[in-house]
């Protein structure tokens, strides 16, 4: 007796089902254990990777805290305590932990008298591509101010003239390092001119404006007087 058409449907679709049935069983024979290693791996990465993250943090927090306590024995007035957590840290693999003790080193080697060891320590960090520009400039000028009475005075301009310009973070340190070079270098105009700049920015401390001040004056330019036009010219 010959199937009514609905009853075929059905066969074809039980026959397609059993057949689906033995090809996930056959993929599965063949591919079921390579799928669960794939799987225990990705889970084993995501696991590692938190754990990994985990560590950043966890030996973030532990370098913050020794370079607290090097600090701490800086202040303190004991320097010799501090000098092997700084070392630590210097090889510690963090750029801004390794900047910070460097830079703490050499402070300690400026009050200690060691002017050219602090500038080796300022020089590595003014020197490494890896930090952060701040850190480089920042550097660099103190680099430059334990070295200035020893070198040459355009060396001293060529290598802060970056720096000596109005609304640069070191406008105040560099640009008074530079127009003292110029005046070594007989240029009056030139150290004027930075001098001028200097006692008109506001930004600079009061110390320092003033000091700039004064320098300009006794150079011919009365920057107290250019100043006072400015704000009247701005009302």
């Amino acid at each position: 007796m010959a199937l009514k058409p609905v009853d075929n449907e059905s066969f074809y679709r039980e026959v397609d089902e059993e057949l689906r049935r033995d090809q996930m069983k056959t993929y599965w024979e063949r591919f079921g254990k390579l799928v669960i290693a794939g799987i225990v791996l990705l889970l084993a990465a995501i696991g590692g990777f938190i754990w990994w993250q985990n560590q950043k943090v966890v030996k973030a927090g532990e370098r913050s805290e020794t370079l607290v306590s090097a600090l701490d024995e800086v202040a303190s007035g004991r320097r010799n305590a501090a000098i092997p957590k700084l070392d630590g840290l210097i090889q510690s693999g963090s750029d801004g932990h390794r900047a910070a003790a460097l830079l703490t080193k050499a402070n300690i080697a400026v009050e200690a008298k060691d002017l050219k060891g602090a500038a080796a320590l300022f020089k590595q960090v003014a020197d490494d591509g890896d930090l952060a520009q701040p850190y480089r400039d920042l550097a660099l000028v103190k680099m430059t101010a334990v070295e200035f009475d020893t070198l040459p005075p355009q060396a001293v301009i060529d290598r802060l003239k970056g720096l000596a310009v109005a609304g640069n973070p070191w406008f105040g340190s560099a640009g008074e390092m530079v127009a003292l070079s110029h005046l070594r270098l007989n240029r009056p105009q030139q150290a004027a001119a930075l001098f001028a700049a200097m006692a008109k920015d506001k930004k600079l401390p009061d110390t320092l404006r003033s000091r700039a001040t004064q320098m300009a004056g006794s150079l011919g330019v009365d920057a107290v007087q250019e100043t006072e036009a400015n704000q009247e010219g701005t009302r």
